[in-house]
């Protein structure tokens, strides 16, 4: 069963989760927390009639950053491409692009606008990140998450030309700046470029890694 939340930010135990990760509805958005939730391994994926439903995935779909897989299609495109790839320079456009992106078999998305200013206050405070892919200005493709601890968490990408997304992923993985990409759920896109499940306590182990 999921737990209604309280004033506090305190969340009930990760392991208590349905099994298809559903924790808790209720609470709010707010930076503090936004940052306890990530750093207990829980997330939040959608708001409905005014409340916030809360995931914590097990087992977790991750990326080891090593493990990235590239294509030859990939890496032809990497080595030609005049797309040019920054780091947050245009945080509140991403979140707006990934926003406006159509996805199968849901008739509206998931980041209201309560989500976009949530993350855009978390982006301030400097836990919010977002990669981006230009066309000379145009942005066409890029993704944003959280960054805790040495760990990514994805929130979402969008593209606007093929493998525009995918190859703001591979920078992001190839950068150097994170242990692990945590995918918190599984894709077929995502498990072609590498990602595998570990168990929830394993997770856990490496996010409160400390270097």
């Amino acid at each position: 069963m999921a737990f209604p939340l309280d004033k506090t930010n305190r969340f009930p135990h990760p392991h208590l989760a349905e099994d298809d990760g559903f924790l808790a509805f209720g609470g709010d958005l707010s930076v503090n927390r936004l940052l306890h939730a990530y750093s207990s391994g829980i997330f939040p994926w959608f708001e409905q009639d005014g409340q916030i439903f809360w995931y914590a995935t097990n087992p977790r779909f991750v990326i080891f950053p090593e493990k990235v897989k590239v294509s030859k299609s990939m890496k032809k495109m990497m080595r030609n491409t005049d797309l040019t790839i920054t780091q947050n320079q245009a945080f509140s456009q991403v979140i707006r692009e990934c926003a406006n992106v159509q996805r199968a078999h849901q008739d509206s998305t998931w980041i209201n606008k309560n989500f976009i200013f949530a993350y855009e206050r978390l982006h301030k405070h400097g836990y919010a990140i977002s990669i981006e892919v230009w066309r000379n200005t145009e942005l066409v493709g890029g993704l944003y998450g959280v960054s805790l601890y040495g760990t990514f968490m994805g929130e979402s990408m969008f593209h606007k030309e093929s493998n525009t997304s995918k190859l703001g992923f591979i920078h992001l993985c190839q950068s150097g700046q994170f242990r692990l990409i945590d995918c918190q759920t599984h894709s077929n896109h995502l498990e072609s470029l590498g990602g595998e499940f570990i168990p929830f306590d394993e997770y856990m182990k490496i996010l409160k890694h400390k270097d």
